[in-house]
């Protein structure tokens, strides 16, 4: 019988196969900003974002670019944004 030997392991310092990236890389890499997850999510342009939710459009696009990191009243105000997006509009909508 023939044994296979056994694979040496993983250098954490090799780059990922598919994106040619070492752990170190990654680990400085910025996260996606979750605005706009959320934005793309809803299938809303910045611009109907901005509008629906009352979120200034370059304070939107900073948020989305990485310029400036929401505040935790934002934070909070997106994340309500993204569990209940018609209750959000429909508010603004009752108040104009």
């Amino acid at each position: 019988m023939t044994t296979t030997p056994a694979k040496p392991p993983e250098d954490k310092t090799e780059a990922h196969s598919d994106s040619q990236l070492t752990n170190a890389q990654l680990a400085r890499l910025k996260r996606y900003p979750k605005v706009a997850i959320i934005r793309l999510a809803l299938g809303l342009t910045q611009e109907e974002f901005s509008t629906r939710y009352r979120i200034p459009i370059g304070t939107l696009r900073d948020w989305e670019q990485g310029r400036v990191t929401p505040d935790a009243p934002a934070r909070a105000y997106l994340a309500v944004i993204a569990k209940e997006p018609r209750m959000v509009a429909s508010v603004f909508e009752e108040v104009a």
